[in-house]
């Protein structure tokens, strides 16, 4: 697996805004002194809280001095982002991709389909993405998805199921996989939505043995229910609500994640299932 060699003059140092400090000296040692002085603006952030005045004019002192640079842009923008001034976020990120793509369509591309329901718009920034760099395209900015994930969830919105399913199937094949913490939950529900009853509960497992949430058992709960094996359906609804109980769930700060359930849904499908367990003892007699 190739490595960008940009990543090379980066340091982790987060600004507690999804993305990663540069090293400034790397812009002195390549002799982009505008870029380099406009980094050390940047540097000034820290310590500050991103919705601060403090925070904001560095970013735009930083833009001031080199505004062909991506990085204060996308910096700048989380604010507005967070603070549901999405307009203005839009402007910022726009900006931050012209001038540098590769670090900022996957991240454009994931708050497309994270804040905006844009599928078709997270799509399009993530396939250019896979087109422009020869490395690893990495994952969402909350770290959930690979971001070739994140485009098959886009698929599956768009209902376009068995083409997320490939996209999902091929990602697991390939040398840069590594599980994600929902991966398998999503593949068996698309398995489940497109008639897939054992490779759904196969994939059901695997998310249960990775990263056991009530979305597995109750997904697995819905697949028993549509065979009629009441008690097995019963049994992983009782599951789904302990592992619910526990907050072991499904959850985002900001938005409703794709496949998430409420404690409504456990109950509701219980009582479908005591109901139709009702109705056959009746017929039996």
């Amino acid at each position: 697996m190739r490595k960008s060699p940009f990543l090379f003059f980066f340091l982790f140092v987060s600004l507690q805004n999804g993305i990663s400090q540069p090293n400034c000296l790397a812009f002195q040692y390549a002799g982009e002194e505008t870029k380099y002085l406009s980094c050390l603006e940047t540097e000034k952030c820290a310590g500050h809280y991103q919705f601060s005045r403090e925070f904001q004019t560095h970013l735009d002192h930083a833009i001031a001095l080199d505004s062909t640079w991506g990085y204060p842009y996308r910096a700048k923008s989380v604010a507005y982002l967070k603070s549901g001034e999405f307009i203005r976020w839009k402007q910022l990120v726009d900006k931050a991709v012209l001038y540098n793509p590769a670090d900022n369509l996957g991240y454009r591309g994931w708050c497309r389909y994270q804040f905006f329901r844009d599928y078709t718009g997270a799509i399009a920034d993530i396939e250019k993405l896979e087109t422009i760099v020869n490395y690893d395209i990495g994952y969402s900015v909350n770290g959930d998805y690979h971001l070739k994930v994140a485009k098959a969830l886009c698929y599956k919105a768009l209902n376009q199921k068995e083409k997320a399913i490939e996209i999902i199937e091929a990602h697991f094949l390939s040398e840069e996989y590594f599980p994600g913490n929902y991966d398998y939950l999503h593949l068996g529900v698309l398995y489940l939505e497109t008639g897939q009853s054992e490779k759904a509960q196969e994939a059901f497992l695997l998310q249960q043995e990775r990263n056991p949430i009530a979305e597995s058992h109750y997904y697995l709960a819905i697949d028993y229910f549509q065979q009629g094996t009441w008690e097995n359906c019963i049994h992983e609804l009782d599951l789904a609500a302990q592992l619910y109980s526990q907050n072991l769930k499904r959850f985002d700060t900001y938005t409703h994640p794709m496949d998430q359930i409420y404690w409504k849904d456990i109950e509701e499908l219980r009582d479908k299932t005591t109901k139709a367990i009702k109705a056959q003892a009746k017929t039996s007699d």
